[in-house]
């Protein structure tokens, strides 16, 4: 298989679909355990993310918001990831990446960046202005990805959302000055 440069593309070891009935709970779940494992988040965070889930699902408009599931290509169909591009229901023209997770087991196989890059992708299709996101300053691997594809941090504020006092991260990209569009 080649692409438009006829260079030989490799298969990628996930593939990417939108979301089906069950998944919203899984990236919940997953959120849950993998962030009390890894950052000492309580159960606050997990139901953070069970309301943001939840809004997603009650509020879903497939004209401009999806949800991506990375998924290993070994013929298991293994859960390696999710993310999720939501409408900003109070900023107009913009979308929000929300609730971006990479396995561990996932974790330098290209899983976030082809998120990302999906998110980036269908937010021009749907013709959002730019995209705004809230991380944490702790997860350099998802700030690393960010500023790669042309995100710029915009604001940092502490809070207390997920059980524990954090410095939280506000990123956008502007989508008509973004050089990523031809990225692959």
């Amino acid at each position: 298989m080649e692409d438009d440069n006829n260079k030989p593309q490799t298969q990628k070891p996930f593939t990417l679909r939108t979301h089906r009935p069950g998944d919203i709970g899984w990236i919940t779940h997953r959120h849950g355990i993998l962030y009390a494992t890894e950052y000492n988040f309580s159960e606050r965070f997990e139901s953070v993310v069970a309301r943001i889930s939840a809004d997603f699902i009650d509020n879903y408009d497939p004209l401009s918001e999806r949800c991506w599931i990375a998924e290993s290509t070994k013929g298991s169909g293994e859960f390696l990831g999710s993310v999720m591009l939501v409408n900003d229901r109070d900023r107009p023209r913009t979308a929000k990446i929300r609730l971006l997770l990479v396995e561990p087991s996932a974790r330098g196989m290209g899983v976030g960046r082809g998120l990302v890059r999906k998110c980036i992708q269908f937010a021009r299709q749907a013709n959002y202005e730019r995209i705004a996101l809230l991380t944490t300053s702790f997860l350099a691997p998802a700030k690393h990805i960010y500023h790669s594809e042309g995100f710029r941090m915009v604001k940092e504020e502490e809070h207390e959302t997920f059980g524990r006092t954090v410095m939280g991260e506000f990123w956008e990209l502007e989508l008509g000055s973004s050089t990523t569009e031809n990225k692959s």
